[in-house]
């Protein structure tokens, strides 16, 4: 009879799953639709492109390179940078009130966050809820982003984290992914409503 695994350790992901972070913030600033906005978003590739952005390659020289790629839109690329902290709206409450119920818990608590080193001070300078974890890894400051699996056996040896003893929450599909090769269990997020449910499932909650 296979011993049952305790799940202690909970890992978040920022953007998207507890801070509102999101292009179409901006864009919709810029465009008159969201569907021009997804179309642009497409064809520039915004998320292969942050990875280079994220693992701490110069955003103004991603930029250029971009630019250089697209130049008809260049002035909507250059303006992902000199507009970069419109792509925040706050924060997302409902998540974080999952994570102020786990702290009162006294579950381990971290974050492993795709984020430039560049634009990182925009959440130290916004975001107070960011000393609740006990530790951050975050891509721009390390110089690699996920979903490469460095990143994860980094957080693990930096904090003693058991990936087979912890969850690992984002809302992009492919880290979720990556994370449960090196280990984790991974929780997908779309919501805050089913993020409860899947910690209730698991018996986090």
């Amino acid at each position: 009879m296979s011993r049952k695994v305790t799940l202690d350790t909970i890992v978040f992901d920022l953007g998207g799953v507890l801070i509102d972070w999101s292009p179409y913030h901006l864009y919709r600033k810029l465009f008159d639709n969201d569907a021009d906005i997804a179309s642009f978003l497409e064809e520039i590739d915004l998320y292969n492109w942050l990875r280079g952005v994220d693992a701490d390659k110069s955003f103004q020289r991603g930029v250029e390179e971009l630019s250089a790629c697209l130049p008809h839109h260049a002035d909507m690329i250059e303006a992902y940078w000199h507009r970069w902290a419109e792509t925040l709206n706050g924060t997302l409450d409902d998540s974080l009130a999952i994570v102020t119920e786990l702290k009162a818990q006294g579950r381990p608590l971290y974050v492993i966050s795709n984020w430039s080193s560049e634009t990182w001070h925009h959440a130290t300078e916004r975001f107070d809820f960011l000393d609740i974890f006990d530790g951050m890894v975050i891509s721009g400051l390390e110089g690699i982003a996920k979903p490469e699996p460095d990143i994860f056996h980094l957080a693990c040896e930096r904090f003693d984290i058991l990936p087979g003893q912890a969850v690992f929450i984002d809302d992009r599909a492919e880290n979720v992914e990556s994370a449960r090769r090196v280990g984790f269990h991974g929780v997908h997020f779309t919501d805050a409503v089913t993020l409860r449910q899947d910690l209730v499932a698991l018996e986090i909650l």
